[in-house]
């Protein structure tokens, strides 16, 4: 049976039960307390002179009250009926939206009018849950056709190069070799980015608690010689930040953060501040450089996946266009927020605020 029969019938028979217990109060409370054999009463007090005997009663009563019982099933079934109907007009609503959305079309919103009730949440729950999940899979359809259109532009460039050196056998090999070797280099780190950034959007690794200061230091550590072919100098500083999350994602996060302070800076005397602080339930890891000034708008647009600027284009440290995307993602999968804020003499900071470890390490 449908819901709406259910109910019905639930209505219908939640009547005809307490038309049953109206009537047998009737009866218990009423009817028993007559005779069941004819009075004679004072002709002064009643001018029929008989009081009317239980029979007589129940030979009236009973008709009427099938009659009652009757009318009352009726009445339950019809007016159950339509108030089934209206209750659970909202939730066809829902089912016609779940539909549609199956069949692939997710800019469909109930968008249920009325008061805020049970059925108003839940339609509100689902329109926000259409909202959220459109915006992923446009994300995602994006992502594979940058990705797409990454991946093909090295094996298109090795295919040219090995048709090259194929129709010219006189070419010298040794700069073809090279040339493979950096576009085989550079989609091997795409591979290698796509992985991670998959990996930290399934958040399937172990947490255990870090600090970020120390992340920090070895970042700088590790790309100090890059830092000093660019020109680039340091300035750290900070406190112990505990924090709970992937050893290997924060310290990619921080390396990215790192490295792009350096590739896009100025270039010659540029700086890059990193520091690292503690606050009551959070952490906070700012990465801040010098370098060309830029819109709020340019900076929002920074973690977009595949989103390089001309210098990371052109430079040998080009990276593939995923490492503000990827910081952006373990973030995210940290539980943390991330805020990119232009600075006014140009460059930009970035700070990374996650929770704080509620204890030392075990």
């Amino acid at each position: 049976m449908s819901v709406r029969l259910k109910l019905t019938l639930s209505y219908a028979g939640f009547l005809m039960i307490a038309g049953v217990l109206l009537l047998a109060a009737v009866w218990v409370f009423l009817l028993r307390y007559v005779p069941d054999r004819a009075m004679l009463k004072n002709p002064d007090d009643r001018p029929d002179g008989v009081f009317p005997i239980r029979s007589v009663l129940l030979d009236v009563f009973a008709p009427r009250a099938a009659a009652v019982l009757a009318f009352l099933l009726v009445f339950g079934l019809v007016g159950g009926w339509i108030l089934a109907g209206r209750m659970l007009a909202p939730l066809t609503r829902i089912t016609d939206a779940t539909r549609t959305a199956t069949n692939g079309s997710l800019s469909h919103r109930i968008r249920l009018p009325g008061r805020k009730d049970e059925f108003r949440e839940l339609a509100d729950a689902f329109d926000a849950m259409l909202a959220r999940l459109e915006a992923h899979v446009a994300e995602q359809q994006r992502f594979a056709a940058n990705a797409s259109h990454e991946l093909r532009t090295p094996l298109a460039v090795s295919k040219a190069l090995l048709d090259v050196a194929r129709a010219d056998p006189n070419q010298d090999t040794g700069e073809v070799i090279d040339r493979l070797h950096a576009v085989n280099t550079r989609a091997i780190d795409l591979t290698e980015a796509l992985l991670l950034l998959s990996h930290a959007d399934q958040r399937s690794f172990t947490r255990e608690h870090v600090d970020l200061s120390l992340l920090a230091e070895e970042a700088v550590e590790t790309l100090l010689p890059l830092a000093e072919k660019r020109g680039v100098t340091f300035e750290t500083s900070g406190d112990i930040t505990p924090t709970l999350g992937s050893h290997a994602l924060l310290l990619q996060l921080t390396t990215n953060l790192v490295h792009n302070a350096i590739v896009h800076n100025l270039p010659e005397q540029g700086t890059v501040w990193v520091d690292t602080s503690a606050r009551p339930d959070t952490v906070v890891l700012t990465v801040e450089n010098t370098g060309e000034k830029l819109t709020p708008e340019q900076a929002s647009t920074l973690t977009e996946r595949f989103q390089r600027g001309t210098e990371r284009v052109h430079t040998d440290h080009a990276g593939v266009g995923l490492g503000l995307a990827i910081v952006k993602t373990i973030t995210h999968a940290h539980d943390g927020t991330l805020t990119l804020t232009p600075r006014p003499d140009g460059g930009i900071r970035i700070a990374v605020e996650l929770p704080a470890a509620t204890s030392g390490p075990s």
